[in-house]
């Protein structure tokens, strides 16, 4: 079992496996009112409290051994502004059921993350990013969000109003309240051609910077124990849109990288000697496609192949040397890695933990196919990245606590100051909340 909470309900497990509790009970608000007395109820009985998503998080954010709030009532679309370009979702909407109902509105997100199977409010509470050299995290595209604090008071936060709460509150890992609705900005649905090119790791390396510089939304994947890269180009588009054919394109999202992909790493499991093989073949087996399709279609992908994931976001210019020692970390040692590398980037933010939070960033994420045992090489790879400075992402597994982070993000001692005074008694207070914020 991973980390957790124990509790006397039945017990609650994230999509990866490794976090589980035990919530003395859960509870399905249906309006930001419900919600407001299960918080004041909660505390009569002194019980804690955590709010709960699809379980995508790696780490045991939402784990708690009190009260789980489920926001499966909380879902659907408050309003379109047409005018102020905005739409306004109940927190618990999985961000696919708002990119399928945005696109017949003819709307859409500016960026977005490759998995869509999140609520809005657990991708953003935990910093979900995609790629871009423009536009940020998901969390960067709130106007306005609707927060109910621990003593049941229902507060509208945008730069406007309470503006010190929205500084923090977009990325507010769960410990300032229960956000219940958030407002995006939006903009016309658009096309976006992909450009998808296999590229060797010493020339993505040395052009790096000039490929993040001449697109909007640049990404590679790095397949350890081998020199092959897959390099994605995503731009926007006069034009027409030219989807992936319905059988290729299942053929190489659904076969290759999730069904083929599944049994390679099985395999690997079973045998790690046969990894580097593995990795030599699958890297090789990946062509050259280019396709224009409308966002959501183009930014995300299923993702059907479980496992664990460490992400650190780095100083963009820090990234190409991290990439270079992690190669010879992994080639150096006895690893054998099933899962490709990936590396992302975005523009600095001004929101106070987000993970680009005041710093042009690059991000860097290493996977492991679930069951794989992890530690030793997210150890390896952890001890690259703090060495760049590098801040992990929220929701993805880390051994970094409070002292580490209130150095690595200026504006800390902010965010815990507002902790302080919204939630002064920690009634969603939890294990990780304490090693990370501190108590």
């Amino acid at each position: 079992m991973g980390p957790g909470s124990a509790g006397t309900g039945s017990p609650w497990r994230n999509w990866a496996g490794n976090v589980t509790s035990r919530p003395v009970r859960e509870v399905s608000p249906a309006s930001a009112e419900e919600l407001a007395a299960e918080l004041r109820r909660a505390t009569r009985d002194g019980l804690r409290v955590k709010t709960v998503g699809t379980g995508h998080s790696f780490t045991s954010i939402a784990a708690t051994d009190g009260v789980l709030i489920r926001p499966d009532l909380l879902t659907g679309i408050r309003r379109i502004d047409r005018e102020a370009m905005t739409v306004t979702v109940e927190s618990g909407t999985p961000l696919k059921r708002l990119n399928v109902a945005l696109a017949r509105e003819g709307l859409s997100l500016t960026n977005m993350g490759d998995i869509m199977e999140q609520t809005v409010a657990g991708a953003t509470s935990t910093g979900t990013h995609g790629t871009g050299r423009d536009s940020a995290s998901i969390a960067a595209q709130i106007r306005a969000l609707e927060l109910v604090t621990a003593d049941g008071t229902v507060m509208t936060c945008s730069e406007k109003e309470n503006p010190e709460v929205f500084a923090a509150a977009r990325i507010g890992l769960g410990a300032l309240g229960v956000v219940s609705a958030i407002t995006f900005a939006v903009e016309p649905v658009f096309l976006l051609t992909a450009r998808e090119e296999p590229m060797r790791f010493d020339r993505v390396i040395a052009e790096f910077d000039q490929l993040h510089a001449e697109n909007e939304h640049f990404e590679f994947y790095w397949f350890p124990h081998t020199d092959n890269c897959n390099t994605k180009r995503n731009n926007r588009s006069a034009g027409p849109a030219a989807p992936l054919p319905r059988l290729g394109g299942w053929f190489e999202d659904e076969f290759l990288s999730n069904g083929v992909f599944q049994a390679a790493c099985s395999l690997g499991r079973a045998v790690p000697p046969a990894i580097p093989a593995i990795a030599r073949i699958s890297s090789r087996a990946l062509s050259a496609r280019t396709y224009t399709d409308i966002p959501y279609k183009v930014f995300t992908s299923p993702r059907r192949v479980r496992f664990l994931e460490m992400e650190y976001a780095l100083p963009r210019e820090a990234a190409t040397a991290a990439l270079r020692e992690l190669k010879a970390m992994v080639e150096g040692s006895p690893l054998k890695v099933s899962f490709p590398v990936e590396v992302r980037t975005a523009p600095a933010d001004d929101i106070a933990l987000s993970t680009a939070s005041g710093r042009e960033t690059a991000y860097i994420a290493v996977h492991l196919y679930r069951g794989t045992p992890h530690r030793g090489y997210f150890t390896a790879v952890e001890r690259v990245m703090t060495t760049h400075g590098g801040r992990p992402h929220w929701g993805k597994v880390h051994t970094r606590d409070a002292a580490y982070l209130a150095e690595a993000y200026p504006r800390f001692a902010e965010f815990t100051a507002l902790r302080d005074r919204l939630d002064p008694d920690r009634l969603f207070a939890n294990d990780y909340l304490r090693r990370v914020l501190g108590d």
